[in-house]
């Protein structure tokens, strides 16, 4: 999450016309404290009973959390995948970054 919190005003064009919503099954408190403390510029949200895991195909069948999968949005429809993101390469960054230009508004090629 340091990653994206550290790269946020560039990939995540500081919040203009893109929203990132970090979703996990831990307790919204636990991840409010986190937040608050790692100063995250972007929201989290509680999955507790992992509906929303299950919905996306992120759930570990054998666990109770859910894989680091990353999608992107657009109109309702998810625009791009990266199941699962591989946070720890900087070069997913590099191709979140070209995905996100491609579907804002005010990029070439966007909408």
């Amino acid at each position: 999450m340091n990653a994206y919190r550290d790269q946020y005003a560039q990939i995540f064009k500081g919040g203009k016309d893109v929203v990132l919503l970090a979703i996990s099954t831990d307790a919204d408190t636990a991840q409010a404290s986190w937040a608050r403390d790692s100063q995250f510029p972007f929201l989290f949200l509680s999955d507790p009973d992992g509906a929303v895991g299950r919905a996306y195909g992120a759930t570990v069948p054998t666990r109770t959390v859910d894989n680091r999968n990353l999608f992107i949005v657009r109109d309702g429809k998810i625009v791009y995948r990266a199941v699962p993101f591989r946070e720890v390469d900087p070069t997913a960054y590099t191709e979140l970054g070209q995905a996100i230009a491609r579907v804002t508004p005010d990029s070439a090629g966007g909408r």
